[in-house]
């Protein structure tokens, strides 16, 4: 399981999200380059890159920032936020990132998530938001009619790379949330699934690294919060990977 350590950019600064609103994000006394190096100093195999500014159309430009993390980044980095057109996603890809997320825009204009997908093959991943099963969008501002599951299949079926699964019940540690929803994600699809959002100790990374087909989890949140040790992580998520190659 491949551990995705998380940078979410607001107006320059890494921040975290509570609920997904951004009315009063959480700042992070780092800077969002010093924060990608630290992740690399401890080991990390790939970068999420998330520019909320986009994602929410505002107007501050993160561009140069993300840009000067990928060039000085000896990792592979995936980029997201706010992607909604052909042009938008080549210049990432001029500019360095391995992959490409698409969120609200998969959604939106899945024509997109087509033309992307054949032209650049496994390297468009989808994230797929869901409260109560249902895919939300615009920063969990507006609920589709879409099953999360249903989605996740038609977008396999057109070429993703993988699924970002993000079960905001779950996020928010609604009493009766459980794994089942990640579970039945994962145990449904072939493509790769990386979850997203369920990560609160490093118990929690154990027992993801043991569910079939989640090929990886995001985590930011409990880095920052230093809840969960990087090192640590990437410990347990290697430790599976090598017990699963003698099985």
């Amino acid at each position: 399981m491949i551990i995705y350590p998380d940078i979410e950019i607001h107006q320059g600064k890494c921040v975290n999200l509570k609920h997904g609103s951004i009315s009063k994000p959480t700042v992070f006394d780092i800077s969002p380059l010093d924060a990608a190096k630290q992740f690399e100093n401890d080991g990390a195999e790939w970068l999420h890159i998330i520019d909320l500014d986009r994602v929410f159309d505002n107007e501050h430009d993160n561009r140069d920032l993300i840009r000067n993390i990928i060039k000085q980044a000896y990792f592979p980095v995936q980029i997201g936020g706010g992607l909604s057109s052909q042009t938008a996603i080549e210049h990432w890809f001029d500019d360095g990132a391995e992959r490409v997320v698409l969120g609200t825009a998969a959604v939106t204009d899945q024509k997109l998530v087509f033309d992307v997908c054949a032209h650049h093959p496994e390297k468009v991943v989808i994230s797929i938001d869901a409260r109560g099963g249902k895919v939300v969008t615009h920063g969990w501002e507006t609920e589709s009619s879409f099953s999360a599951l249903d989605l996740a299949k038609h977008f396999e079926a057109v070429g993703a790379g993988g699924i970002i699964y993000t079960d905001i019940d779950l996020y928010d540690e609604l009493p009766e949330s459980s794994m089942a929803n990640t579970i039945e994600m994962a145990s449904q699809l072939s493509c790769p699934v990386i979850s997203s959002g369920t990560i609160r100790t490093l118990d929690d990374v154990s027992m993801l690294s043991q569910l079939p087909n989640v090929s990886g989890v995001v985590i930011g949140w409990a880095l920052f919060n230093e809840k969960v040790a990087l090192a640590d992580a990437l410990a347990v998520a290697r430790q599976k990977r090598t017990e699963a190659a003698f099985i």
